[in-house]
């Protein structure tokens, strides 16, 4: 899978307006009204990680998530990586 640079990358994260580049990772912070609503979006969010192989760091802080995307094995931002922010994006 190619890693997306330029314009690629560009276009992609339009698409996405919540998400951002930060170290190398797609990131967003999801706020939720309490703790058990964000632990029910990190398991939802972790179905579809593991549907996709695709697995984020995720960082829970009371009502708060981060996710933070990118391919390892490829070495930068891909679609994969896009693709389960925007799922993740449903989700919430």
């Amino acid at each position: 899978m190619s890693i997306l640079t330029g314009p690629r990358l560009s276009a992609r994260l339009a698409e996405l307006p919540e998400w951002q580049v930060e170290n190398g990772e797609l990131v967003r912070q999801f706020a939720f009204r309490d703790f058990r609503e964000a632990l029910a979006f990190v398991n939802r969010v972790g179905e579809l990680a593991e549907k996709a192989g695709h697995h984020p760091d995720i960082d829970i802080r009371y009502n708060c998530v981060r996710l933070a995307l990118v391919t390892h094995d490829a070495g930068g931002l891909t679609e994969k990586d896009f693709a389960l922010a925007g799922e993740a994006d449903k989700v919430h």
